[in-house]
């Protein structure tokens, strides 16, 4: 074989091996561009992301008195541990409330229509914006505040615009607050677990 057909079939080669190259590089980008669409549809939509799953909450250690917050779907839970004497401020407020029965069913399930509109009387689960203009109530637990007056008996104060509610939600009247604090659906998978965004069957 002569020098001339030896740069030939170099070049033919490298040609060979270019085109290889390209082709495979072409191709790989294709699969990587045609796999990105397909795996992001296994991720759950922005409506999906927005609705949220349940939360998952140890009250173990929320001390009697207290209150926690958790999130769930975007809104702040509130958490409240009541003790005896917070629970019995509740049916003292039949006067100052404006739904004291939780008759407006869109408030809370079925299953927290009761005087202390929850499962377990000590623990109250309850969405923290205010049924005005969606600010966030304060925890006011202290009867007589300072602030509040002497005839308040503790609950959730909205700085926004002076809503007030009682230990159990319930809206106050001769406020802008149309309607009680609202209860999400939730249940207790053991004593000391509480799953906030399913609801609960069985009322314990």
């Amino acid at each position: 074989m002569n020098a001339s057909s030896q740069i030939e079939e170099q070049i033919d080669y490298a040609k060979h091996r270019f085109l290889i190259i390209t082709t495979s590089t072409i191709g790989l980008i294709g699969v990587v561009a045609t796999a990105i669409p397909f795996l992001k549809s296994w991720e759950p939509s922005a409506q999906a992301r927005a609705l949220g799953g349940p939360v998952e909450v140890d009250i173990g250690k929320l001390e009697a008195g207290a209150m926690m917050r958790v999130e769930w779907r975007g809104q702040p839970i509130y958490i409240v541990n009541r003790t005896a004497q917070m629970l019995a401020t509740l049916d003292r407020d039949a006067a100052m409330l404006r739904d004291p029965n939780s008759n407006n069913t869109d408030q809370q399930p079925e299953y927290a229509k009761n005087e202390v509109r929850s499962i377990k009387p000590e623990y109250l689960v309850v969405i923290g914006v205010c049924t005005h203009l969606g600010c966030a109530p304060m925890a006011r637990f202290q009867p007589g505040d300072r602030d509040l007056g002497a005839s308040w008996p503790g609950g959730f104060y909205c700085p926004c615009h002076g809503s007030k509610f009682d230990l159990a939600g319930r809206v106050c009247k001769d406020v802008p607050a149309p309607s009680n604090l609202k209860i999400p659906p939730y249940r207790y998978r053991d004593a000391i677990t509480l799953i906030v965004g399913v609801d609960s069957t069985t009322p314990s």
